[in-house]
């Protein structure tokens, strides 16, 4: 192995941000067919188990900033995949939940994004699996 890459293999971060973009990109690829970015999909399987969340929720739990988040739900709107609501008792509340066109492609986005995990993963065993994700959690 060259110096150069010996030096890098010991930085940490580096290694991760080498990681984050193979594998951002196989999601990506596998999303681009949809019309879909890799953070609009994520904001669908949230309001996949929570529908009805505001832009306010959705940016804490998934820890995106209010003008990021603005801009990826206004699309998300625009494009179909999202519904937003009034609520009634406070018209200065949206709630967001997903579309007829985001639940009828739920199965098969789901599967797009377990192939990539699949893909990206394909040269570990099910204990280096399991163990690269309680690395990657108790990095969080």
């Amino acid at each position: 192995m060259p110096k150069q890459l010996r030096h890098k293999s010991q930085c940490y971060v580096y290694l991760l941000s080498k990681a984050y973009q193979k594998g951002h990109g196989l999601v990506q690829k596998r999303l681009l067919p949809y019309g879909l970015t890799n953070i609009q999909y994520v904001v669908l399987v949230l309001l996949w188990h929570q529908e009805g969340l505001t832009a306010g929720e959705i940016g804490k739990l998934l820890v995106i900033d209010k003008a990021t988040l603005s801009g990826v739900l206004d699309r998300m709107v625009d494009s179909k995949w999202l519904i937003r609501r009034q609520k009634k008792s406070d018209k200065r509340i949206f709630r967001l939940y997903p579309s007829k066109k985001a639940n009828r492609l739920k199965q098969k986005l789901v599967e797009e994004r377990r192939d990539a995990n699949e893909e990206l993963l394909s040269g570990f065993t099910m204990e280096e699996k399991i163990l690269l994700r309680r690395f990657l959690m108790d990095l969080l």
